[in-house]
């Protein structure tokens, strides 16, 4: 299966969403935020096949660490997340890095189903 990074800077949320896509098999990295996240991305070694972030967090939001991942790695695969209208409007223009923004709230099959789609492409 996959192996993804999930950023979201509640620990409530990225534990419960860990556990749904464990449960699909993949090994799942977590981060609390994008600075966070992006030093795992930039790693020696790091392979991952999909980033899932929230776009609004502290330090760096989901947006930058989009377009510093695609920089970095330019074959991996982005989910974005965001509970704001204002948030997604702004990652309209990311369509051409970004698989997909999901809208919070969503349940675990919601986003186990975007994942499987984000990585059959």
């Amino acid at each position: 299966m996959a192996h993804i990074l999930l950023v979201d800077d509640e620990e409530p949320v990225r534990a419960l969403l860990k556990r749904g896509l464990e449960m699909d098999g993949h090994a799942v990295e977590t981060a609390e935020n994008g600075s966070d996240a992006l030093e795992l991305l930039t790693a020696e070694g790091a392979a991952y096949d999909l980033l899932v972030t929230d776009i609004r967090m502290p330090i760096m939001d989901g947006i930058a660490l989009a377009l510093s991942a695609k920089r970095e790695q330019p074959d991996l695969t982005i989910l974005l997340m965001t509970g704001y209208a204002e948030q997604r409007e702004r990652a309209k223009n990311l369509d051409a890095i970004v698989s997909d923004v999901l809208a919070k709230p969503f349940s675990l099959a919601d986003i186990r189903e975007a994942v499987a789609k984000a990585l059959a492409g």
